[in-house]
């Protein structure tokens, strides 16, 4: 098997997104991946849309979710679905990490 089946928190090079934020690719497959992003307080992940399915679990902090125009606040431990094409957005109310996973992989991403 030449695919990589596991990662530790020292693996993957953190990168500055567009929207002041930072993230790095955990794992991935042609089928699934998985990210990770750190927010600022008050980061913002402006809203946007891809056709991609999301996944995303708040791994620490608290952040203002906004998909599909609906509105909530999730702490840590909580998650949320983006289905394909919805458009979707974050802000961070303290500083935190969202791990998210697409299916199937976003190659914008490996670039």
């Amino acid at each position: 098997m030449n695919q990589k089946i596991f990662a530790t928190s020292s693996e993957g090079a953190w990168t500055s997104t567009p929207d002041g934020n930072r993230h790095r690719v955990v794992l991935h497959t042609d089928a699934l991946m998985m990210v990770e992003f750190a927010f600022e307080k008050g980061g913002v992940g402006d809203l946007h849309a891809h056709p991609h399915v999301q996944s995303s679990y708040v791994a620490e902090g608290r952040f203002e979710v906004t998909v599909d125009g609906h509105t909530q606040i999730l702490a840590a431990g909580d998650a949320f679905i983006v289905p394909s094409n919805l458009v979707h957005g974050v802000r961070a109310l303290a500083a935190g990490r969202l791990v998210d996973t697409f299916t199937p992989h976003r190659a914008d991403f490996l670039i």
